[in-house]
């Protein structure tokens, strides 16, 4: 029976080339379970990093779809997840972070925290998902740990403790100092697989007692018997700082930080170990599940093999031999052969085959317990469905999926690719939640919507290779909304004879602008006392308000801010019904909604540019140009990292203008800020170019 104590469930995230993936190809070599290591940049269709198996993912450099391993680290194993760092492809790490038990958060050691680090914070806290953070590229130019340190308390609100001290920094980055055991540690051999523990040199031996000092110091708020051994000034054991550790962390009430540099083989080795000392194991964290025979109420899940199963389907892949349904197992044993209940659709599925995933290899297994990530083939599911064995109703909490921001039509160039571009469309949007597909109704194009132009761009590129889909784009569209910003009544009556039963339906109420920043675009607010409405008639006013939401009456986009208060109204005995209602909402949000000043809003984008300083000038007056708000400029260096927010509508073509200004040199990232009014002149062209393009159909 495996020891459920020693399994670690665990994801690298980070900002795009940050280095997860150098990270994951040298953990997969000092595990032992590949024997060459092989890089992301410079590969080709033939060779890359493990964890970037797809050709398009090596070409590019970048990773676009989350791979899953397990490896083999002294006594444990650990289940390892290496995610995209495009913001593109964000529901890559928020599916996975949503099964995982840890994690390890990557920062560049010159970038710090980036736009994309901040997402992915985000995300960590919304799973509340213990990390470690490992600085990374200790070895180049302007490395500076203690600066990442600042920012991460600063900018993330973490509190960071640092478990290490580097050993210079640049080219003259030699190894680490373990706070913990008072180690110097390098590394040697052709790849770094000597991992030497020697006494700290000379040079180090002040800047590390006061390192450690300050260590103390902090863990001691979380464990009362080291605080007393310090203020005693006793010796403070190994073994009780690790268990500080290991509870700080698992709490989420520090973030361990470590450092070293993944393409120079250096510093791994003692970051999985701290993933096995630090780091949760399934057993550790409690996960809950609704028991919907109980009224949905919350119960913990036990990592018990001989429980009930309750497993989840994390993620899908539509291959051509059947479905890869990615799996958590939370409680209980999946066997092959045995049949289970979707909770969604209340149906029954069979699991004919269970694979451990290594990138796109898999090896098939006979059952999976507790605390396993498997895939099940052929199995019909969806992502996010919870999946129960017999005695049990639960579901599990869902998989949070970002609206798409960007959308473009997309046509076939004859029949036969309009077959292939109908299958792939149906794969995509059926492994990846944030891609959208519809027909528009009026000029009958298909139109595909997802998180950017490279997301879009990226399926655009794997139809035509892996579907032979010969199809033509159109320019891209940005995903406007409509939006009140006063508040206005409603006092709608609805009211329509025929010869039988008639209808009839009263309601009175208000809508109300919700803050820009509220999290749902949609309130709904009862206040009907005393029966004036009956109580099985309000979830259809409600229902009627959301369907009067989904197209505006200034441009024909979703409406969003609103929060409906519904106060008064009344019914007919006879005539009253839940359509009646229902359509009274419908009208009576139009009515509000046209007297609430209704404005358009567009996405605004958070835009991190990092150029040589010489371009600084150049990039800044661009962004300006494009309607864009400076937030701030930081030089490090030669280099400097501009910041910025700038409507998504002005960032087309964007890494074309940017190569051409920076020689090349420049890099930049773009995720999804806020929604913000568009300025009028501009709201104005906008709705006139949307009702020209309504005529003309």
């Amino acid at each position: 029976m495996k020891n459920i104590r020693r399994i670690r469930n665990i994801g690298i995230s980070a900002h795009i080339d940050s280095g997860k993936t150098t990270l994951s190809e040298r953990v997969l070599f000092y595990s032992g379970r590949i024997h060459r290591i092989q890089e992301v940049h410079g590969a080709t269709a033939d060779s890359g990093a493990t964890m970037d198996f797809m050709d398009i993912e090596r070409e590019r450099g970048i990773t676009i779809t989350s791979a899953a391993t397990q490896v083999d680290w002294g006594q444990n194993v650990i289940n390892l997840i290496d995610t995209p760092g495009h913001v593109d492809f964000t529901v890559e790490v928020e599916r996975s972070l949503r099964v995982l038990d840890g994690a390890i958060m990557v920062l560049c050691a010159v970038g710090g925290v980036q736009s994309q680090s901040v997402s992915v914070d985000r995300q960590m806290k919304r799973y509340r998902v213990p990390r470690i953070a490992f600085i990374n590229k200790m070895d180049r130019t302007g490395a500076d740990p203690q600066r990442v340190c600042r920012d991460l308390a600063e900018k993330l609100g973490l509190n960071v403790v640092p478990i290490q001290l580097n050993m210079g920094e640049g080219e003259n980055f030699v190894g680490v100092i373990d706070l913990v055991t008072n180690e110097a540690v390098t590394f040697e051999g052709d790849r770094g697989e000597d991992v030497v523990r020697g006494p700290i040199p000379a040079e180090y031996q002040d800047t590390a007692k006061d390192a450690r000092d300050e260590m103390l110091d902090t863990l001691s708020m979380f464990n009362d018997e080291m605080m007393e051994l310090l203020l005693a000034d006793e010796e403070v054991s190994d073994a009780m700082i690790r268990e500080t550790l290991r509870e700080a962390t698992i709490n989420r009430d520090i973030v361990p930080a470590m450092m070293g540099s993944a393409f120079k083989n250096t510093g791994v080795q003692p970051v999985m170990d701290a993933v096995c000392s630090y780091l949760p194991s399934p057993v550790d964290r409690i996960s809950f599940a609704r028991d919907h025979d109980n009224e949905g109420a919350e119960t913990p899940l036990s990592c018990d093999p001989e429980a009930p199963l309750v497993a989840m389907a994390f993620k899908i892949v539509d291959e051509s031999f059947g479905q890869l349904s990615y799996t958590r197992i939370y409680q209980g044993c999946m066997e092959k052969g045995k049949r289970y209940r979707n909770a969604r659709t209340n149906g029954m599925l069979r699991v004919g085959r269970i694979v451990r995933m290594h990138a796109n290899d898999r090896e098939d297994v006979q059952d999976a317990g507790p605390g396993d990530i498997v895939a099940l083939v052929a199995v019909d599911c969806a992502s996010g469905d919870s999946i129960c064995g017999a005695g049990v109703n639960y579901s599990l909490e869902s998989i949070f999926v970002a609206e798409p921001v960007i959308s473009l039509a997309i046509s076939p160039e004859s029949s036969a690719d309009q077959d292939r571009m109908g299958k792939a469309l149906n794969r995509f949007m059926k492994e990846d939640p944030t891609f959208r597909v519809w027909s528009d109704p009026e000029s009958g194009q298909t139109v595909i919507a997802g998180m950017g132009e490279l997301h879009l761009d990226i399926y655009v590129q794997r139809m035509r290779r892996e579907y032979k889909a010969s199809v033509t784009v159109g320019a891209p569209n940005v995903s406007y909304r409509e939006a009140p910003t006063k508040e206005a009544e409603f006092n709608y009556r609805h009211k329509k004879q025929t010869g039988g039963s008639g209808q009839f339906a009263h309601v009175v109420g208000r809508l109300v602008p919700l803050a820009d920043d509220a999290e749902d675009p949609y309130e709904f607010e009862d206040n009907i006392k005393g029966g004036s409405i009956p109580r099985e008639y309000i979830p259809a006013v409600s229902k009627g308000f959301v369907a009067a939401m989904e197209e505006g009456p200034l441009a024909g986009y979703p409406i969003v801010g609103c929060k409906m208060a519904l106060d008064d109204g009344s019914f007919h005995a006879v005539d009253s019904s839940e359509m009646a209602f229902r359509t009274a909402g419908k009208a009576a949000f139009r009515e509000a909604f046209r007297k609430s000043k209704p404005c358009l809003q567009e996405p605004i984008m958070t835009v991190e540019v990092e150029t040589p300083a010489k371009f600084q000038g150049s990039l800044v007056g661009d962004l300006n140009s494009r309607r864009g708000m400076i937030l701030s400029t930081d030089t490090r260096e030669s280099y400097t990292v501009i910041r910025a927010e700038v409507p998504l509508a002005c960032m087309f073509g964007y890494a074309t203008v940017i190569r051409s200004l920076s020689k090349g040199m420049a890099t930049f990232s773009m995720e999804m800020a806020r929604y913000a009014r568009v300025p009028a002149k501009i709201a104005e062209e906008i709705i006139e170019k949307r009702r020209q393009a309504q005529t003309k159909k």
